[in-house]
């Protein structure tokens, strides 16, 4: 059964209506500091918790039926959402052309919204023509200047990661590469990417093997507040890459023990957010050989400059069979400050997501609330949702979040698409309280 693109909102007292609140929760969304930033944070709350809880859901990226210059797509997968300065959200995906698999004609696809998702701009595409993979979307929004950055990955569409399918297996540095597109009018265009492989992407492992298949993201990068404020950093497999001239310039620096120096490469698809005390906090899908072993999340802090901790377990997140693209998102940094994880909540299976808020930077996560409890329109025991994801807070102070839909988990050549949820806080806590420090 295919599912129309259908919002459901059965509450209908606005969260927030004063647009100096509004104003106020973008600097808290990021990460601010202020009283007045934490008061607004703080009001929003209350309004959601006085009001029914709050949620929408739709299919935003519709396999098999959306098109940009004639090329239709049949599938969409690894998304990504940002949040820009003027409070547009702009929701990335891969189209694939002819399949859902990760290889072949992969174009880098994307839509806007300028009223917090409530409705979208129709299909338009960042950079596919001819036969290519473009993917793994990850995206920056320098909040001081409006500019947005969006780092991708791309290798010929005859080579894969693993090869098989007609494909040639990824060996070599220079058959996967990193490239870099940026916005300066809000998402409306783009410019063309520019290759930075050279300069992002390093040579050889820490075992001296060549540094082969490699991964941006996919996901959402951020911009710091706290430590270093107004830096810009897009995770990527072992490191880290940001900027701290609103993108002028770009470095790289490897994930790295804080104590003994050695890279940590135990981890591939990455997320990344700022905690309160300005470090940073790394919750990444582990490698299949390192899933095998605790079938969990894996988690470093740390600093750019400083090192991490060594990538660890979280018992309390696992993780699907062999691993799967998970988001991170720093809701805010006022008492209680939180933390947001969405994944699927199982060691078998992708068709469980839920989100959960951590108050202590992600040590305990208290709070958990599957996305089923309100199931997308259409949803049935081969009609599922699960898969990668990716989160922001938009400006009515509402989660909104991307997750991939699997038409029919029965076969593997159905449509793949995206759908496009917003949940408010008391939706997640589902009458819980929370912690009032």
């Amino acid at each position: 059964m295919r599912m129309r693109a259908v919002t459901r909102d059965r509450a209908r007292v606005a969260m927030v209506a004063a647009a100096g609140v509004v104003t106020a929760g973008v600097a808290v969304a990021i990460g601010g500091t202020g009283s007045s930033q934490a008061a607004a944070v703080r009001s929003a709350v209350v309004a959601g918790s006085a009001a029914a809880q709050r949620h929408s859901e739709r299919v935003l990226f519709d396999g098999g039926r959306e098109a940009v210059g004639g090329v239709k797509y049949h599938s969409f997968r690894i998304p990504a959402v940002v949040r820009t300065k003027k409070n547009t959200v702009l929701a990335f995906a891969e189209g694939r052309v002819k399949g859902s698999a990760d290889y072949g004609d992969i174009d880098l696809v994307y839509k806007r919204s300028t009223n917090s998702g409530a409705s979208w701009s129709s299909l338009r595409r960042v950079v596919g023509s001819g036969a290519g993979t473009w993917g793994n979307p990850t995206p920056v929004a320098d909040l001081r200047t409006g500019r947005i950055w969006l780092f991708m990955s791309w290798n010929s569409a005859h080579y894969s990661e693993t090869g098989g399918h007609g494909t040639t297996r990824i060996t070599q540095w220079g058959q996967r590469k990193v490239y870099l597109s940026s916005s300066r009018d809000d998402g409306l265009t783009w410019s063309k990417p520019v290759d930075m492989t050279a300069k992002l992407k390093p040579k050889k492992l820490a075992n001296g093997k060549t540094w082969a298949w490699d991964a941006v993201g996919p996901g959402t990068g951020i911009q710091t507040t706290v430590s270093h404020p107004g830096r810009l950093i897009a995770p990527a497999q072992f490191r880290n890459i940001y900027s701290d001239d609103s993108g002028r310039t770009w470095k790289v620096r490897r994930i790295v023990h804080r104590s003994t120096k050695a890279y940590e490469e135990q981890t591939g698809e990455s997320t990344i957010a700022e905690l309160a005390d300005g470090t940073l906090y790394r919750n990444d899908r582990p490698l299949k050989k390192y899933w095998a072993t605790t079938k969990r999340r894996r988690v470093a802090r740390g600093t750019i400059e400083g090192g991490f901790t060594a990538f660890a377990p979280d018992k309390a997140l696992l993780e699907p069979t062999n691993g799967c693209g998970a988001s991170t998102l720093r809701y805010n940094v006022g008492k209680p400050s939180r933390l947001v994880f969405l994944n699927s909540a199982s060691t078998k299976t992708r068709t469980r997501m839920t989100v959960r808020i951590s108050y202590n930077a992600g040590r305990t996560w208290p709070i958990a609330r599957a996305f089923g409890d309100a199931p997308l329109p259409g949803q049935s025991s081969s009609y599922q949702e699960g898969g990668y994801s990716s989160m922001a807070t938009l400006a009515n102070h509402r989660i909104g979040a991307l997750v991939e839909v699997n038409e029919n988990v029965n076969s593997a050549s159905s449509h793949r698409s995206i759908a496009f949820r917003t949940v408010d806080l008391s939706w997640i806590l589902n009458g819980k309280r929370e912690p009032s420090s």
